[in-house]
């Protein structure tokens, strides 16, 4: 567990950057793009320094690193486009700009890349040279979720850029079956490692990743902030949405209840 300090300590670098860079722009959205950032790194970093076979160690460095990669330049455009994040804002106005609660709150992100690690630590150690098979599961299973997520982002960006849906809710494409496309498929994306783990003596920490993120995104930092702030900004129409279609794990809407009123004897 020594190459965690290094992650660590890495983390705990770019945090402390991350925190000078919101404090000279005033956007704490910085540390979204360095948590994805730091997560990827420390995919190549254990894929490195680990002492399992070849084969599901270089799988990790190549799909953390893209997963990190792709997430982390995503973040960072609209970091450097969009006004700071709702969420952010709201979260520097609750701690009066208090900088060195803010600076925590950065340095918390740095244990976190060390918890979201956790997965990456069980294949460094796979002995296993031979199991194709999983490898091949793991790519599609990468495949399909930073796929669905990209898909789901793009779908959003596209709804945002037009001024006539300013205050609206997007239900296009992928976010018509799901309030947070983006964060299933997030969270699925986790499932990769597990399958690049299964023949490890530390397999079972593999089953942090979807374990964690899923807590995380239901109770903790995703889902809870995001809705509260659409429900500050969008109002009723976002709160139709959340009567119409499912929170995380995609499925058919239900009929909204101005329709069912309509529908009524």
């Amino acid at each position: 567990m020594k190459m965690l300090w290094v992650v660590w300590l890495y983390a705990a670098v770019i945090m402390t950057w991350g925190w000078w860079w919101q404090r000279r722009h005033q956007n704490i959205g910085v540390v979204d793009v360095l948590w994805a950032k730091g997560v990827g790194a420390s995919a190549l970093l254990l894929a490195l320094l680990g002492d399992g076979a070849a084969m599901p160690r270089i799988a990790l460095a190549v799909l953390g690193g893209l997963w990190g990669s792709r997430l982390a330049l995503h973040l960072w455009h609209r970091v450097r486009s969009e006004p700071e994040d709702g969420r952010y804002q709201h979260l520097r106005k609750h701690w009066n700009g208090h900088q060195g609660k803010i600076f925590g709150f950065f340095q918390f992100q740095a244990l976190l890349i060390v918890l979201f690690a956790l997965p990456f630590v069980a294949v460094s150690v796979n002995p296993e040279a031979h199991g194709w098979g999983w490898v091949i599961a793991a790519v599609a299973m990468w495949l399909l979720s930073v796929g669905g997520e990209s898909l789901a982002d793009r779908q959003l960006a596209r709804f945002r850029a037009d001024p006539a849906n300013k205050g609206k809710t997007c239900r296009d494409g992928l976010w018509r079956y799901s309030r947070h496309p983006n964060y299933f498929f997030e969270w699925l994306h986790w499932f990769t490692y597990v399958l690049l783990a299964v023949q490890s003596p530390l397999w079972w920490l593999a089953w942090s990743g979807p374990l964690v993120m899923y807590v995380f995104l239901r109770w903790v930092s995703g889902i809870p902030f995001t809705e509260a702030q659409a429900l500050r900004s969008r109002g009723e129409d976002y709160r139709e949405y959340q009567r119409t279609t499912p929170m995380l794990f995609p499925w058919f809407p239900s009929r909204s209840s101005s329709a069912r009123k309509e529908s009524a004897p």
